[in-house]
């Protein structure tokens, strides 16, 4: 079996490591195409490295525009490729411009389309992302889902049968995989000077955010007044849009630079609260037990916030998400399992093995 998987973006990398560990484990041939929607080399050649990720393939080099430009060349490129290496799937894994382009890309030339983490949705039509997973889970052959939830969310699409297959959260593998080469490898909190447990981290890099003078302007004037030590990693998007909306960065928060997954699993790891508007890191603050606030208006993950081991703090005012870091602090959510048992990896070799025989 040929498979060709599209990826792009930083939380592809780590998804894409267990896969293809599991590919490369049972003989299967894979071809990575790497669209370059990421291209800052912090957040994306280092993930190769540190997650043993066979190198691309293909490097489209596609990246830094807006999502119609960026949708529309990767298209056009993914194309040249299926043409030339007629895969007998085609692997998209998320929600990103790359997803999408990857799977129209391949079902307009007859080619059938994997959706990893297939399913989710946050009923926001005004994010590009939702827009994304919506239309790819439209196209694709086999919907792998990660939760019962997202299963269905499908059935009320009018998707089901034999085509949708709950395998758990590949998000899952990794956190179990590399939570212990962090812990031996990753020298993150000396170089920083950290404490366990006496640090918040943050991530901002949703457009939602980013591209919106007042919600980004909530954001840091909610850090600013939480008070605590926050240590934020900053995406290059959200660099940009605080120099051009001329926002003053609190003096309780320090901008590093982005990091590599190791080092990011071990600040998780190590936090005593994460804020995020990232689908990926909500998870795993979950996978390593740590209260979580999501800086955005919903979840796909609604289960970890009906748990309580998540809480939503919408960006409008800055007070009152900054008491909701505060209440959050020193929280545990219900036991709950969700997500599998860590083996969503040989339940996708598993569905694209079986569907193919039928």
């Amino acid at each position: 079996m040929n498979v060709l998987t599209v990826i792009g973006a930083r939380p592809q990398f780590i998804k894409a490591s267990v896969v293809s560990r599991e590919f490369a484990q049972q003989g299967v041939v894979e071809e990575i195409v790497h669209t370059g929607q990421h291209f800052d080399v912090n957040m994306s050649d280092v993930f190769f490295e540190e997650l043993e990720i066979p190198r691309p393939t293909h490097h489209l080099g596609i990246g830094g525009g807006t999502h119609g430009q960026n949708t529309g060349r990767m298209i056009e490129a993914i194309e040249k490729v299926l043409l030339a290496s007629r895969p007998d799937w085609v692997l998209v894994y998320g929600d990103t411009d790359s997803t999408l382009a990857g799977a129209l890309a391949a079902v307009k030339l007859h080619i059938p389309v994997a959706h990893v983490e297939a399913g989710l949705r946050s009923f926001n039509r005004a994010m590009p992302e939702e827009i994304n997973r919506v239309l790819t889970d439209h196209c694709a052959t086999l919907l792998f889902a990660p939760t019962e939830v997202a299963v269905g969310h499908l059935a009320k699409e009018g998707i089901t049968g034999a085509g949708v297959q709950r395998v758990g959260d590949v998000m899952y593998d990794a956190a179990l995989f590399f939570g212990q080469k962090a812990e031996q490898g990753s020298r993150i909190l000396d170089v920083l000077g950290l404490e366990p447990r006496q640090f918040v981290l943050a991530t901002v890099h949703r457009a939602e955010n980013t591209d919106n003078q007042d919600r980004l302007q909530a954001i840091f004037a909610g850090f600013r007044e939480f008070g605590r030590p926050i240590i934020l990693p900053l995406h290059p998007r959200t660099r940009g849009r605080l120099e051009s909306f001329d926002i003053p960065v609190p003096g309780n928060v320090r901008i590093v630079d982005p990091v590599g997954y190791l080092d990011m699993v071990m600040l998780e790891k190590n936090a005593a609260l994460i804020a995020t508007d990232s689908g990926g890191v909500q998870k795993e603050a979950f996978f390593y037990q740590v209260p979580c606030v999501t800086l955005r208006d919903e979840t796909e993950w609604v289960e970890l916030v009906q748990a309580n081991w998540n809480t939503l703090a919408p960006p409008g005012d800055g007070g009152e998400m900054a008491a909701r870091m505060h209440r959050s602090l020193g929280t545990r959510g219900l036991p709950i399992t969700p997500y599998g048992d860590g083996k969503a990896a040989a339940a996708i070799l598993s569905g694209l093995l079986h569907y193919a025989r039928r």
